[in-house]
């Protein structure tokens, strides 16, 4: 199946930089390294050596010039590349497994919930510290969801991917990231309840 990609400037430079257009790797660098340390930040959390991360992702692209394919979207081909950078990092740092959430709870999906790490938020200053607390408990409680949750979760709410292209990030089908996301939002409407039942939801 032929897939047109002109749209997209990250593989239109991925393949002008395979045909020898050296700068066109320097664009790349430039367009999308913000992108990858900021979903560095949101599934790591604010721990040193994201820079570095950063640095090795692209040169993983790097790499991969010979061989790269533009079968996806160029920002699906390098999220999957930092989620598996991401992952290798949590294991390595930690040495543990996963939290596992197989059980559902409640039939809320969360969505509201989430709306609490909405950039371009303006509290009024007599909320500020409890909206500082609202966002400190919603992301220490995205850091406890397993790494498939989390990753699809912050592609979803953060990054605005579609479920289809997350799917290929995680190497999973868009039914099974609906239901990924689904379980993630449950789980955090369930660790946050009597968080936002003192303050938020009142």
């Amino acid at each position: 199946m032929a897939h047109d990609f002109s749209d997209d400037p990250g593989v239109q430079w991925m393949l002008a930089w395979q045909a020898g257009d050296e700068a066109a790797f320097d664009a790349l660098v430039a367009r999308y390294s913000s992108q990858v340390y900021a979903l560095l930040t949101r599934f790591l959390g604010r721990r040193p050596g994201r820079e570095d991360l950063v640095q090795e992702v692209f040169l993983r692209v790097l790499r991969a010039r010979d061989r790269y394919q533009p079968t996806a979207r160029f920002s699906t081909y390098l999220y999957r590349i930092t989620f598996n950078l991401a992952v290798n990092e949590t294991q390595r740092v930690t040495g543990a497994g996963v939290l596992s959430l197989d059980q559902p709870v409640g039939s809320a999906d969360g969505s509201a919930l989430l709306g609490d790490l909405q950039p371009g938020d303006d509290p009024e200053p007599s909320d500020e510290l409890e909206r500082d607390d609202v966002v400190s408990a919603v992301r220490a409680a995205i850091a406890r969801l397993p790494e498939n949750q989390r990753m699809a979760l912050i592609l979803a709410k953060y990054h605005d991917t579609p479920y289809a292209e997350i799917a290929d990030v995680l190497g999973s089908s868009e039914k099974a990231i609906k239901s990924l996301i689904h379980r993630a939002r449950e789980s955090l409407r369930e660790w946050l309840a009597p968080f936002l039942r003192q303050g938020e939801l009142s």
